[in-house]
């Protein structure tokens, strides 16, 4: 599985890729960071009943990505990657910042709406603005670059748990998480130096061939193989990462910043997964790696409900984010090779349009569940999620023998 070492290359778009996945990581976990106080202020408070509400702001916060990723294809073909992912980003922030001053819940839903837009464009167009970069090896890459996701995440639900602890408001905490992402927005957007163009088309991309290599995706019918296993996926590594700081905060410690401890261990160990993945693996073995990763991601996330220590948690959360890191990327990476006659930035932004989805509906979901049978219990959803992902996976590998074996006669 472990292919030769070598250098990888870094320049100024992948350093804005980088921070652009580290500030809408932030914007996606310091609600779920802050839900408990946050909650408690706009009167749907999570031990009342609440949790179906606070599932879902998520829930809406992906009606609006996945309408935003069903244009970006549009966006990137006339004005390109770039651009299409620079506006994203500053977009993401400004419903970031409404979240920070929403006075009820009504307002918050909007704000998420709003923030869904954006990160809508980051998640469509974020993964091919980085392979269009490196099309020699984008697998690796983009592991690399999604690496950066947990980054988010750890400095997120660690700065802002340790605030919300020591009685910084959670509006203070929500306001810094949509700041982050200016920089990012200004790295990509501003003026670019001559000899570092980021390689765009030549020319503009008309709707119709874009709709035409949408239609070719959807007509595909492996694609829709891909497609469940990117649903169940980021339904998986998502509920973990919108649950945990909730989950612990009622059932173990109720304090904001064992909270964000615990979604910290599990972001620790999806970086260190995402980033050896991106260093070590080659892109003929991502199958593979995804196989092991979800069976092993099965097991390890099976102990969840079980443990009654906090510190055994939090070993089993960073446990799981290794299992759980390679899912996202490396799917969606394994699929274009797969599917290689296909346009790639099409079936990346359509294969975004499961995970995302996925996200939303099985974290809405699961706080369905958590109200009924209590979050305990709702977590078994995630090692669900990682079996039937394997499963899939296997299923394709035994498609690929099929298909070789009929070659081969």
């Amino acid at each position: 599985m472990i292919g030769a070492m070598r250098a990888m290359r870094f320049g100024r778009y992948d350093l804005a890729a980088f921070l652009s996945f580290a500030a809408y990581a932030a914007g996606s976990v310091v609600v779920p960071v802050a839900l408990v106080a946050l909650a408690t202020d706009l009167h749907f408070a999570l031990d009342a009943g609440g949790m179906g509400a606070a599932g879902g702001l998520h829930l809406a916060r992906t009606a609006s990505m996945v309408a935003s990723m069903l244009i970006c294809g549009f966006a990137a073909g006339r004005w390109g990657k770039r651009r299409t992912t620079g506006v994203s980003v500053a977009i993401m922030c400004a419903g970031i910042g409404l979240c920070a001053v929403a006075p009820s819940y009504g307002i918050l839903l909007l704000a998420m709406l709003v923030a869904g837009i954006g990160e809508g464009g980051i998640e469509g167009i974020a993964t091919p603005f980085v392979a269009a970069l490196h099309p020699e090896q984008p697998g690796r890459y983009i592991n690399f670059a999604h690496s950066f996701w947990s980054v988010g995440i750890v400095i997120t639900v660690l700065a802002a748990g340790w605030a919300i602890s020591a009685g910084v408001s959670w509006r203070l905490a929500v306001a810094t998480a949509s700041a982050a992402g200016a920089v990012a927005a200004a790295m990509i957007l501003l003026p670019r130096r001559r000899g570092r163009k980021y390689p765009e088309h030549p020319e503009p991309i008309g709707w119709r061939i874009v709709a035409e290599q949408g239609r070719r995706i959807l007509a595909t019918p492996r694609f829709w193989l891909y497609f469940a296993a990117m649903f169940v996926a980021g339904g998986g590594e998502f509920c973990l990462t919108f649950w945990t700081a909730s989950y612990i905060q009622l059932n173990f410690v109720d304090a904001a910043w064992a909270g964000g401890a615990g979604t910290a261990c599990f972001a620790a160990g999806m970086f260190a997964g995402r980033s050896a993945a991106g260093y070590w693996v080659d892109q003929q073995h991502l199958r593979r790696l995804i196989l092991i990763a979800a069976i092993a991601g099965t097991v390890v996330t099976l102990w969840i409900p079980t443990l009654t220590n906090l510190w055994a948690l939090f070993g089993v959360l960073f446990v799981a984010g290794l299992a759980t890191a390679p899912f996202w990327p490396s799917v969606q990476s394994h699929a274009v090779d797969r599917l290689d006659r296909l346009d790639g930035t099409m079936l990346l932004v359509l294969l975004s349009c499961a995970g995302v989805p996925g996200c939303g509906v099985l974290t809405w979901v699961m706080g369905v569940i958590g109200d009924r049978f209590g979050l305990r219990a709702a977590f078994y959803l995630v090692p669900g999620c990682y079996l039937i992902l394997a499963v899939l996976i296997a299923a394709d590998r035994r498609r690929m023998a099929i298909t070789a074996g009929r070659v081969g006669r």
